[in-house]
């Protein structure tokens, strides 16, 4: 009898072990990052529209702990799977600039949240 109940302790064990929560590929966020301004002086009537960038971005948890890092292509898309919550993402500025702040942000199951960041160029 005691060897049955021991067995039984062990499946529901492992079976609570195993039931961790996978990250949905259904869900995250997709982006691009751009830096700008990138015209010294704005002219009336000339555009200077801001510049694809290609960074890396980190995810952290709200306790600050890395949750993932995405690199963008060469024209500052990027799109990376995160499961449903709350997140800061932390674009990175190696040379300190351009520089882009942190955000919040958050998402939810079965969507993919868009999001633009703006490094800012240091131009003025």
């Amino acid at each position: 009898m005691k060897i049955q109940f021991v067995i039984g302790i062990l499946i529901l064990l492992l079976a609570t072990c195993s039931m961790q929560q996978p990250k949905s590929p259904d869900s995250g966020m997709e982006g691009q990052v751009l830096t700008g301004p990138m015209c010294p002086v704005m002219q009336q009537g000339q555009l200077c529209p801001d510049q694809p960038y290609q960074a890396t971005l980190t995810v952290n948890s709200l306790d600050g702990g890395k949750t993932a890092q995405v690199q963008t292509d060469a024209n500052g898309h990027f799109k990376i799977s995160l499961a449903p919550g709350t997140y800061i993402l932390h674009p990175e500025s190696p040379n300190g600039m351009p520089h882009a702040t942190e955000r919040t942000f958050t998402v939810s199951a079965g969507k993919l949240t868009p999001l633009t960041i703006h490094y800012d160029s240091g131009i003025r």
